[in-house]
């Protein structure tokens, strides 16, 4: 996949995030966080936003995320959506792997 324009995902609500993936300028991933619980989790929503990027071949990204206490699962599936919608790709597997 390839990131061809702005892909969005998520609320401002309460236990959800707002992801906006785009495309990068250097060949790594940035990440733009502002998150109501940044002092304590704020390490560990960055390490899920770039694994689960990392995990669907995107190499280059630049990515902000306002977070209003999502857990785990909710960020990889935000993520997910937001760089399929940038990638304009609606081939989606959700279901993990065996």
């Amino acid at each position: 996949m390839e990131i061809q324009q702005e892909g969005i995902a998520g609320t401002m609500e309460s236990s959800d995030i707002m992801v906006t993936v785009d495309k990068g300028n250097e060949q790594k991933i940035q990440i733009d966080l502002d998150s109501t619980v940044q002092e304590e989790f704020g390490h560990q929503i960055c390490k899920v936003i770039k694994e689960t990027i990392k995990g669907l071949g995107i190499q280059s990204a630049k990515v902000h995320a306002v977070d209003k206490g999502a857990l785990d699962c909710v960020i990889r599936a935000r993520v997910k959506t937001a760089v399929h919608r940038a990638c304009k790709d609606d081939n989606y597997k959700w279901e993990k792997e065996a």
